[in-house]
């Protein structure tokens, strides 16, 4: 789902402006696949700045990193798609009467009132038709709809004409701001309509969202993501972050004999997977449904026994998303695409976007 667009042509860039990096992917489509032409990505420093959040920085100094991750990768394209992060935003599914979609776009606004915590007119607002939940038993109007779900999206219009001058800025052409929960969906699923959970554990938040019949029902996120693990294990060893973070992904939750990093971290990774497998639950038993996979993304991911750990917390199974599943790559870097698969989702699933 496309917040808001701002060009008519295809977009071949996706653009990921994470908390803690800025990632870019640049795909073609071509034989009905995408093809992945270049990738690339600008780190922030886990001491940079005292751990502050890539999207604190100076626009100027995001738009120099943009810039340098497009000089670096070689990247050619300049129509472009950037994600919105979800604590940037406002959405939710919401129940409203059968109504022609003119008559919708006069009542939501109303409705979203009571979801939205800050004025509409301080929000752009967008919003899809979900699912029809009921349809009219019997009589000459039997099969007709009565109700159906609306998924509801609002972003502050001040974070749009931000993005819009970074992007302008690095020299690019906006095409759309997406939400980045939507680019994870695609990336990931595809047109799979199961229900699934998906963790992104980003470098300093985690969300957790339910997607269903493709679009976001539930999310929330946790401002603990993996540089919290990386200080609780610096604290706890009494080393640099560096070498805490050089710890955590050699050794992370491998079940061996006095793993005092496993220690260090297990209580944070405890609480990701207690708040994942509540939300699961609940969404299970308020729809009456199963959900069907939980897919972990996010460079934690990789983290050596972390799917296993977050499998055995939450009774369930659990995998690692695939984000490359639907793009073509050339076989020399199979290694690589397996090491940053976890990392690239959002940008990949922006890339990937064509309306």
């Amino acid at each position: 789902m496309a917040l808001f667009k701002f060009i008519g042509s295809k977009s071949k860039i996706g653009i990921d402006l994470g908390t803690a990096s800025i990632k870019i992917v640049e795909l073609e489509k071509g034989g009905g696949r995408f093809n992945l032409l270049n990738y690339g990505i600008f780190e922030l420093k886990s001491t940079d700045a005292g751990g502050q959040s890539m999207l604190k920085l100076p626009d100027d100094e995001i738009v120099w990193g943009i810039k340098e991750v497009i000089k670096q990768s070689k990247i050619q394209s300049k129509e472009t798609t950037v994600s919105i992060p979800s604590f940037s935003t406002f959405s939710t599914v919401i129940e409203m009467p059968y109504l022609s979609k003119e008559e919708l776009a006069r009542a939501i606004p109303f409705e979203a009132r009571k979801y939205i915590p800050i004025p509409l007119s301080e929000v752009n607002l967008d919003w899809s038709i979900v699912d029809i939940l009921n349809e009219q038993p019997s009589g000459s109007m039997a099969g007709r709809p009565t109700v159906v779900e609306v998924f509801i999206a609002a972003v502050p219009k001040d974070e749009t004409i931000r993005y819009q001058n970074i992007i302008k800025g690095a020299g690019l052409d906006l095409k759309a701001l997406e939400l980045e929960n939507s680019a994870i969906s695609r990336a990931l699923l595809g047109n799979d309509l199961a229900p699934t959970a998906i963790i992104n554990i980003g470098g300093r938040s985690t969300s957790i969202i339910i997607v269903d019949k493709g679009y976001e029902r539930v999310g929330h996120n946790y401002e603990v993501g993996g540089f919290e693990i990386t200080k609780s294990i610096a604290r706890s060893l009494n080393v640099s972050i560096e070498k805490a973070e050089e710890l955590k992904r050699k050794l992370g939750l491998r079940p061996i004999d006095e793993n005092i990093v496993n220690e260090a971290m297990s209580s944070l990774v405890d609480m990701m997977a207690f708040e994942t497998k509540k939300t699961i639950t609940n969404y299970e038993e308020a729809k009456n449904i199963q959900v069907s996979k939980v897919l972990l993304i996010g460079g934690m991911a990789n983290m050596p026994n972390f799917a296993g750990y977050f499998q055995k917390k939450l009774e369930r199974e659990v995998m690692l998303g695939n984000t490359f599943a639907r793009i073509v790559y050339p076989e020399g870097l199979n290694a690589a695409i397996r090491e940053i698969s976890n990392t690239f989702c959002v940008a990949a699933g922006l890339a990937m976007r064509e309306t």
